[in-house]
């Protein structure tokens, strides 16, 4: 299963759509009405969210007009939606906040910006899924490319990488890609001081966090007719989030999500321990009787350390200005930076980290 990106996001105008039909890639659609929202004991709750998602933006307009940023909690809190709402309300709104911010930009409430968090822009149509495996862009992209596979760098420098064995590669340009989270972790060595506004920039965003856990069945043994499946269990976000292959591909798998904090904290579990509470959790759901699953994979991105986090997000603090000024040229154009964190419009998705190198080889280009 994709373990990182798994769709494309909006398929109209995407580059990754155009890249997909050249592959010869097949895709798959998936709904968001095609979804059932469950309450703590499994009992089906009446998925119309509206009034709970007019509590949430109503919090974040209140915020717009505040002197300074907050977070999306904070924002929250201190609304009068929020203060006139009864506990079953302040469950629905928590759910929302879960499934369309902390599970969208892997960012923590708590610390994710109520004036630029959701500052990103998004392509129309679809979502679309690979039954092949999101892979195959990358596989088309690589053709005639001289890529050195298990070759970590460790130090960059005007005209040269060094690797971890301790050879180097010389370059007429670098385009650094590596994720936020290895910039902001220091295993990479810059030979030079790298420009302030770039350096400030690194610190200014911060790393999301979303997981996934795979698991697949010895047959569909919930509803067939649904992409997502939505559970307001006993934690908030706490395994709030699934899909389901069932519809679209006929496959009997399911992938459970956690974000931001919850993804942090599964994190620490084992294997075994992880599989176990997403089965307690589809149990409370569908019935003491749901069955095990047969195989699991689950990701722990913020224990990779070739990615400290899943995708960048803009913190209370950041600016869309601050992801420009990570982009672009330093060291007089020998070193250019790209990927998903330097997209100001377009943060946080694959077809983001494409545009991204795409500027960034233009600009070489333009002034070789």
């Amino acid at each position: 299963m994709d373990l990182g990106a798994s769709w494309i996001h909006g398929q109209r105008g995407n580059p990754l759509t155009v890249l997909a039909r050249e592959a010869g890639a097949q895709v798959v659609a998936t709904r968001y009405d095609a979804a059932i929202l469950k309450g703590p004991s499994g009992r089906d709750i009446d998925p119309d969210l509206r009034g709970a998602e007019q509590i949430l933006r109503g919090a974040l307009a209140e915020a717009d007009g505040k002197s300074r940023d907050m977070s999306v909690l904070e924002a929250l809190q201190a609304s009068s939606g929020w203060r006139g709402a009864d506990e079953g309300v302040r469950r629905l709104v928590l759910y929302v906040v879960n499934s369309t911010l902390e599970q969208e930009y892997g960012a923590p409430a708590r610390q994710l910006s109520a004036w630029y968090g959701q500052e990103d822009a998004e392509f129309g149509g679809q979502d679309v899924l690979f039954p092949g495996g999101f892979d195959q862009i990358a596989a088309y992209l690589a053709r005639g490319i001289d890529i050195r596979l298990s070759a970590e760098v460790t130090g960059i420098a005007p005209g040269h990488v060094r690797l971890a064995d301790g050879s180097r590669i010389d370059a007429d340009a670098i385009v650094c890609t590596v994720p936020l989270g290895v910039l902001q972790s220091g295993r990479i060595r810059f030979a030079e001081p790298l420009a302030q506004k770039r350096l400030a920039a690194t610190r200014s965003l911060r790393m999301g966090l979303l997981n996934k856990c795979w698991l697949r069945f010895d047959g569909i043994h919930w509803p067939d007719d649904v992409d997502w499946i939505g559970w307001l269990g006993p934690r908030p976000g706490l395994w709030g989030e699934w899909v389901s292959l069932a519809r679209t591909l006929r496959a009997p798998v399911l992938v459970g999500f956690n974000a931001a904090d919850a993804a942090t904290e599964v994190e620490g579990l084992s294997d075994r321990d992880t599989v176990a509470a997403a089965l307690e959790a589809l149990r409370s759901m569908f019935g003491a009787r749901f069955p095990a699953p047969r195989a699991a994979q689950i990701t722990r991105w913020g224990q990779d350390r070739h990615a400290f986090g899943s995708y960048s997000y803009n913190a209370v603090g950041s600016r869309p200005s601050t992801r420009t000024e990570l982009a672009g040229p330093d060291w007089d154009g020998s070193i250019w930076f790209a990927g998903e964190a330097t997209s100001a419009p377009y943060f946080g998705t694959a077809h983001g980290a494409v545009l991204s190198g795409r500027a960034a080889a233009e600009g070489i280009l333009a002034t070789d």
